[in-house]
């Protein structure tokens, strides 16, 4: 009860998803971020992106963590790649150089965006590397999502100045919750600095489990400070996300007819109505 009250007071959200979302016909870039780790982001990067290519949208999605969860998740090893998001920030690469296509298209990571921002601390501008990155490939795209690294360092800084709004995946037990005081004033910091129009466009409750008294209770905690903000959709806790990545595949790859892919199907289309809902308000 404490942490509930101390959301609430710490955390006052409106009742409505923000008005800052573009509408269909613009280019939605979405930074995933949370900088508690093991929160199934790189998870729902792949496989929302996949999902909203199966939709016939045209999706690019971006590995900024040094770890290369979302590049190895494609079959595509961060050890062997030369080129990688780091060159693009760091050395100003053009982003085409460092795009494969896979399942969608994934500008990779390395090993070496470990050290990208020490080496982008001195820049000048260097919030907004990644967002001159994308100017010249932005309209290739209906949808670019980011995978931030576990932290609110200057890689997932970049991602919050480049994108349009952010999507929070949170895993349902309380520790994760107050994490997302952290996660908001680092955003109004942003919004007061560097992209005054970057909101939190969804929150999505992940590793839910609802034979666990724990998972329900934080996932009512998070509908209850939260309101519309928090997706319908519950991603569950199943092995099938564990098996999916082994074969370097989405799990709407993997097994197209299962639960898991079921589940990033319905978050699609939820992140897909609320931009539509605001077209025709």
């Amino acid at each position: 009860m404490a942490i509930h009250m101390g959301l609430a007071r710490l955390l006052p959200r409106p009742a409505v998803r923000p008005a800052s979302v573009p509408l269909p016909g613009e280019t939605q870039v979405i930074a995933l971020a949370n900088q508690k780790g093991g929160v199934a982001k790189t998870t729902t990067t792949l496989n929302l992106g996949v999902a909203f290519a199966e939709q016939g949208y045209k999706v690019l999605l971006i590995d900024l963590d040094p770890q290369g969860n979302l590049t190895m998740s494609q079959g595509l090893n961060p050890d062997t790649i030369e080129k990688s998001m780091f060159d693009v920030l760091v050395h100003r690469l053009p982003i085409e150089q460092v795009i494969e296509t896979v399942e969608v298209d994934i500008a990779v990571s390395s090993i070496d965006l470990a050290g990208a921002d020490m080496a982008l601390s001195s820049q000048i501008g260097r919030e907004r590397a990644l967002d001159k990155a994308l100017a010249p490939i932005r309209d290739e795209y209906d949808f670019i999502l980011i995978d931030t690294p576990p932290s609110l360092g200057l890689l997932t800084i970049n991602a919050f100045v480049a994108a349009t709004g952010v999507l929070v995946p949170v895993q349902t037990e309380y520790l994760s919750l107050r994490g997302l005081v952290q996660l908001e004033n680092t955003l109004a910091m942003v919004r007061e600095n560097l992209n005054p129009k970057v909101e939190i466009i969804g929150i999505v409750p992940t590793m839910y489990d609802k034979r666990v008294t724990h998972s329900r209770e934080a996932d009512e905690i998070l509908r209850e400070s939260f309101g519309e903000l928090v997706y319908n959709t519950r991603i569950r806790k199943t092995v099938r996300f564990a098996e999916a990545p082994v074969k370097g595949l989405s799990v709407l790859a993997y097994e197209p007819a299962g639960d898991a892919a079921r589940m990033y199907r319905d978050l699609a289309k939820e992140v897909l109505s609320g931009q539509k809902s605001r077209q025709h308000a």
